[in-house]
């Protein structure tokens, strides 16, 4: 074995900085669940230990260890002469700012809770079975409202609806929308507060889900105006939608085909499926790098699993890429489908029968 000793230590360096980002998730989850971001106030403003204890109801022993914890990250700034801490401008809207795109740690509730199914999913690879989304631990399902619904408040009225064709205007005269994988209803929501005209129903198979979406459409004064339905892509009830939309869950159904043929025939004249899905390349090498790391390793751990649990099991995985994609939606039925507009975690595709 010829080892190049400055190959090693970047190698080491690499891994060096992963153990540190593996460990420091749980600190971004406890800061999160606990409000400790928020509670330190606004940019450049500085908080002891002491006070943002106080100001939590926490710990203090307990605090000031996980200020040191962010302080190493860079995730917030340390004042040796006063011993206190604060955020910069950056830091805060990363991590206090709910509306904000780049709002991150619900990144991390996801993933703390995905890596709890290790053990289960270590056993799948010697069978070859599938993990259903419903059998991770719940955080699971928090967290990714968390992480998407930032994104989907930044760009899907703004930007991802006003890119398909005509679909707009018939949602602002009166359209019915289906969106099929809703979850805890985040984006349905959004679409009720944006097109209060339209009516819009939303379907999961997971009915722990459904339940919470329901509660949350009351929370925001919209539950007039959308449904929430315990329902399978495949056999999701109604007809003559303007608009079908899959947000960032194609890829995780063991059917996909099934669940495109079964899209088209709800779809009215002129109708468009608006399909969101994890940004990807068509090539294994144009997905090398960071974005793709961290969607190959959740695909590991959720989405191959979960489609591996249904029938046909196609396993897409979330890096299938926007050719592979386009297989689906022609097998499907459908005659076109184009890219309309892409952001850095996701592609926004319009798929139409003609």
């Amino acid at each position: 074995m010829n080892i190049d000793q400055d190959k090693l230590h970047e190698l080491l360096g690499k891994f060096v900085g992963d153990l540190g980002a593996t460990m420091s998730a749980g600190t971004i989850v406890i800061g999160e669940k606990l409000g400790l971001y928020k509670a330190m106030g606004g940019p450049n403003e500085t908080v002891t230990a002491k006070e943002l204890a106080a100001r939590t109801d926490t710990n203090e022993r307990y605090v000031r260890e996980w200020l040191n914890a962010q302080a190493s990250s860079g995730y917030v700034e340390y004042d040796a002469e006063s011993d206190a801490y604060y955020m910069t401008d950056e830091q805060a809207f990363v991590l206090t700012n709910e509306h904000s795109a780049a709002y991150l740690p619900g990144a991390f509730v996801l993933a703390t809770s995905a890596l709890k199914a290790t053990p289960k999913i270590t056993e799948r690879f010697k069978t070859g079975e599938g993990l259903g989304w419903h059998e991770h631990d719940e955080g699971l399902f928090c967290g990714t409202e968390l992480f998407f619904r930032p994104g989907y408040a930044t760009h899907l009225i703004n930007e991802w609806i006003p890119s398909l064709q005509g679909i707009e205007e018939r949602l602002k005269e009166g359209g019915k929308i289906a969106d099929v994988g809703c979850g805890h209803g985040a984006s349905t929501i959004l679409m009720a507060q944006a097109y209060p005209n339209s009516k819009i129903y939303g379907f999961d198979y997971h009915e722990e889900s459904i339940k919470t979406a329901r509660r949350k459409a009351e929370e925001a004064g919209v539950s007039d105006r959308v449904t929430f339905e315990v329902a399978k892509s495949k056999e999701f009830p109604g007809e003559d939608y303007d608009l079908v939309t899959f947000f960032d869950c194609l890829h995780d159904m063991g059917d996909p085909v099934g669940a495109a043929a079964h899209v088209k025939e709800s779809l009215s004249e002129g109708g468009s499926w608006m399909i969101v899905e994890p940004f990807a390349g068509d090539n294994v090498e144009d997905n090398l790098n960071p974005v793709g790391r961290i969607y190959y390793s959740a695909s590991t751990l959720i989405c191959t699993p979960a489609s591996l649990s249904q029938e046909v099991g196609l396993a897409l995985g979330a890096q299938a890429g926007e050719e592979r994609l386009r297989n689906v939606a022609r097998e499907g039925g459908f005659g076109s489908l184009k890219r309309t507009a892409e952001t850095p975690f996701n592609i926004i595709l319009e798929a139409r029968a003609s």
